[in-house]
């Protein structure tokens, strides 16, 4: 059985293989003939919004954790 730490560390491998390819390696390898990879690939600005605002989310979520603590405890 899978738990749920193996899934997450998954997850975020392929993730970050996926934001690899299309950011750094796509100059380098021909178009993978996957939709969705070479129009991120052929893009020039948007590439980096869709593949950055996950970890940016994921920092807007625990900056405000952490202001809601501070909030709480004074």
């Amino acid at each position: 059985m899978l738990n749920t730490g193996h899934l997450i560390t998954t997850l975020t491998a392929a993730f970050f293989v996926v934001a690899s390819y299309v950011i750094l390696f796509n100059t380098f390898l021909p178009l993978s003939g996957v939709y969705a990879l070479d129009v991120l690939v052929q893009d020039t600005h948007y590439k980096y919004f869709a593949l950055f605002i996950i970890p940016m989310g994921a920092y807007f979520v625990i900056a405000n954790w952490v202001g809601w603590q501070y909030y709480q405890n004074s």
